[in-house]
């Protein structure tokens, strides 16, 4: 694997070196085929380019690779750069930045931090699997509470709730959001496609009980799955599902598929829907991103469920007029923000190189 080869800039040396990697399995049940590569950072704060059109600047990512193991995964690519496979190796194969808490600590305490939003689980979720055993994210949302810095977590891990309490502190000082990540409720499609998930019945029921305790919590209905999850029917009982779950607000986003993605999802297209590959093939035939009449569909769809249902959508994630939703519309060739070469995104205590990217939630 590359780790010399993940350099924070041109002059400066590799994010961390095979001396600093440590390689661990746990024959357990929960964890038996997956490899963990412990890793120590040397910056956790990752700048979003100005691109990408959302509305924070910075992300905190502890892991790369994910064990939810969903089959659409933008980010997949990723595991590229570590001259990883991008299909179950990135399922398996697990970096785990363990010093990411008393990292981030330091940053935030940095005269240049200036107290802006931190967004996490943007790239892959921060309460996967791996969490339950690492543990890192109770050290994070303390560093943050500690800074009363403002913060929005994106989901589907059930294992948030291990750290109401602690979102609950930090809501006193800070702005604290948290989205579910719901696509579909259709069990069998469910256990398909993100096989290493809770059901989308857990989700809700984390989105109720977190609505429960004063935590604001939407629902990102992502992704709409052409042709799988997208009829009329489909659309209506996932909203009213989310709306029953007390959600504060729905946000579709459309199945997109970039390099990495693509392929691993066609092939699970092919395993299980071979009779849909020609009408993908010509959804998609324009390149990642289904057609805006197709997105401005689903959308139109999803937000008279909706508003049918008494939930309206997301503020944070705004529709344009045409339609779609900043994270459809910001096109840019590249990989996500602080998941390419260099790695760790742009640090606070040097200069970042420019690179054309776009940050796309899961």
């Amino acid at each position: 694997m590359r780790w010399d080869g993940l350099s924070a800039d041109d002059s400066a040396g590799a994010l961390f070196g095979t001396s600093a990697v440590t390689t661990r399995t746990f024959d357990t049940p929960g964890f038996r085929g997956i490899t963990f590569h412990e890793v120590r950072a040397r910056s956790i704060l990752n700048r979003v380019p100005a691109g990408s059109r959302m509305r924070f600047d910075w992300t905190v990512n502890p892991y790369r690779g994910c064990s939810h193991a969903c089959v659409y995964c933008f980010a997949r690519r990723t595991h590229d750069y570590l001259d990883l496979d991008t299909g179950h190796g990135f399922d398996s194969q697990i970096v785990v930045k363990v010093n990411a808490p008393e990292l981030l600590r330091r940053e935030l305490a940095s005269p240049r931090w200036q107290g802006e939003h931190v967004a996490m689980g943007t790239n892959v979720d921060c309460y996967q699997r791996a969490e339950g055993r690492y543990q890192l994210m109770p050290g994070i949302l303390g560093a943050l509470r500690d800074r009363a810095n403002p913060f929005s977590i994106l989901t589907k891990g059930s294992l948030i709730l291990r750290d109401l309490e602690l979102l609950r502190d930090a809501s006193k000082v800070a702005s604290v959001s948290v989205a579910l990540s719901v696509g579909f409720t259709d069990g069998v499609l469910w256990r398909s496609v993100e096989p290493g998930t809770p059901s989308p019945e857990t989700r809700l029921a984390v989105c109720r009980t977190l609505s429960a305790n004063g935590i604001p919590t939407a629902v990102l209905m992502a992704p709409v799955l052409p042709f799988l999850s997208d009829s009329p029917a489909q659309l209506r009982a996932t909203v009213r599902a989310i709306a029953a779950a007390g959600a504060t607000s729905v946000t579709p986003l459309v199945l997109h598929l970039r390099p990495g993605a693509r392929e691993w999802y066609t092939a699970w297209l092919a395993r299980n829907h071979p009779h849909l590959l020609r009408r993908y093939e010509a959804l998609y035939a324009g390149g990642a991103y289904a057609p805006k009449w197709y997105q401005r569909r689903i959308t139109r769809q999803v937000h008279e469920f909706a508003a049918e249902f008494g939930c309206g959508p997301a503020r944070g994630f705004r529709t344009r007029a045409d339609g779609t939703a900043p994270a459809e519309d910001a096109r840019q060739d590249g990989v996500p923000p602080g998941e390419g070469p260099a790695g760790d995104g742009q640090r606070l205590d040097g200069p970042h190189p420019g690179q054309g990217t776009q940050l796309t939630l899961m």
